[in-house]
């Protein structure tokens, strides 16, 4: 009778352990820089877990829309005498609004590194 109920708790303490468990074997300590860095080098200002600035995060970004768009050109690439004018010209259209998505960036200031 109590079988499903007996059984939820036990998923949810053996999933709650196992969390805990993974957090206290993950965890960073705050001391961990206790000798100098090996035969050569600084030792480091910060840890190599700091974080970024926001403005990598919209750089990447805005790689990444543009790396997407070569995923898109490859294909077209291959198969566009095929297919003809109306695969250039929507191929205009693409990069067109690939155009605006560049000047987008630019106004808004992504393209900015200082």
């Amino acid at each position: 009778m109590y079988v499903g109920v007996v059984w939820t708790l036990l998923v949810a303490v053996s999933g709650v352990t196992i969390v805990y468990g993974l957090h206290r074997f993950t965890a960073i300590s705050p001391g961990a820089l206790t000798v100098l860095p090996f035969q050569s080098g600084w030792p480091p200002q910060e840890h190599a877990l700091s974080r970024y600035h926001v403005r990598w995060y919209l750089a990447t970004l805005v790689f990444l829309a543009f790396d997407v768009e070569m995923l898109f050109m490859y294909p077209w690439a291959v198969v566009v005498a095929k297919l003809g004018a109306g695969a250039v010209a929507e191929m205009f259209v693409f990069l067109a609004a690939l155009l605006v998505a560049v000047v987008w960036a630019w106004r808004e200031g992504a393209l900015r590194w200082v």
